[in-house]
C-alpha cells in the first residue's frame, strides 16, 4: 500500500471515529477545511507514526497547508 493510500484511509478512519465530516480528500483541501479538528490530527499523527514507523514533523521547518502538501510531507520522508 503506498504512503499516500494509508494517509487516506486513516484520515478516513479518525473522520468516522471522531464523527466528523471529512471533506473529498485531494491535494488542494485545505487541512483547515477537510472538516477534522486538532484533536482528529494528532490522531492521524500518531497512528501513522505507529503504521509507518516515522514522524517527519520532528525536522520540518513548515506545517503543511493541504492535504498534497501532508503527503508530500510523508512521501519525502520516507525516501
Amino acid at each position: 500500500m503506498s504512503v499516500r493510500a494509508i494517509i487516506n484511509d486513516t484520515f478516513t478512519q479518525v473522520a468516522t471515529e471522531q464523527q466528523r465530516t471529512l471533506s473529498q480528500l485531494s491535494d488542494n483541501v485545505k487541512l483547515l477545511e477537510s472538516g477534522l479538528d486538532s484533536l482528529s490530527f494528532a490522531l492521524i499523527v500518531a497512528r501513522l507514526e505507529d503504521t509507518l514507523g516515522y514522524d517527519p514533523f520532528v525536522s520540518v521547518d513548515s506545517i503543511p497547508v493541504t492535504f498534497g502538501d501532508f503527503v508530500k510531507l510523508y512521501e519525502d520522508y520516507a525516501q
